[in-house]
């Protein structure tokens, strides 16, 4: 499938989705803390509705968390996030947001090199190529990134090079994730839309 054909610009790819992702769950965390403070009869502001509309924030942000970092790292190794991680609410934790920093950027050293992108690693007994496993990483890390910025007010920067690789990710992936019901029905924009915008529209998001 190769749906990430700039293997050499990967790593960098990565990192700078895996900055943003970090970026807008700190501020989601940072914006139910003051939430919590002003109310302090609410014990706790992360059930507020997503871009994901089955899933609360948190829902959204344990999902991105784990899968963006903890298994991110394992995956660069050709294994599976350790299985008690499966069912963590990382969010009741104090400081999830320094915590999930941290871990990301585990993951990012983990696929640091482009040796980390050659080859095939195993995912649930079937090769695939490892350039495939990173370009559905860093999907991950933008539209879920993208999903916690909008659920909590905040912009969300995704700069040229992302988009492309991106928008190759969810051209190639689209019709799976569709029919697994991981993507929405797609989104109508303008032909001549930026990249980010055809790619949020194309996984069922709606970037207006």
């Amino acid at each position: 499938m190769n749906t990430s054909p700039e293997t050499a610009n990967g790593p960098a790819l990565m990192a700078a989705a895996a900055a943003e992702a970090a970026r807008v769950v700190a501020g989601a965390a940072k914006a139910a803390n003051a939430a919590n403070a002003a109310n302090a009869a609410n014990a706790e502001n992360l059930d507020q509705k997503t871009p994901c509309t089955d899933w609360d924030l948190r829902t959204l942000l344990n999902h991105t968390i784990l899968w963006t970092s903890y298994s991110a790292e394992r995956r660069a190794h050709g294994e599976s996030v350790a299985e008690e991680l499966m069912s963590k609410d990382f969010t009741a934790e104090p400081g999830y947001a320094q915590a999930y920093q941290d871990q990301i950027a585990k993951a990012v050293q983990a696929w640091s090199s482009p040796q980390a992108w050659a080859g095939d690693r195993d995912v649930m007994g079937t090769a695939m190529p490892a350039a495939d496993i990173a370009a559905m990483l860093i999907m991950e890390m933008v539209l879920h990134g993208w999903d916690i910025a909008k659920a909590t007010g905040q912009d969300y920067h995704c700069d040229d090079a992302v988009a492309r690789n991106l928008l190759k990710t969810v051209e190639a992936q689209g019709d799976m994730f569709r029919q697994y019901q991981g993507f929405a029905a797609i989104v109508p924009v303008p032909a001549d839309a930026p990249a980010f915008d055809r790619a949020l529209a194309l996984s069922g998001r709606d970037p207006r």
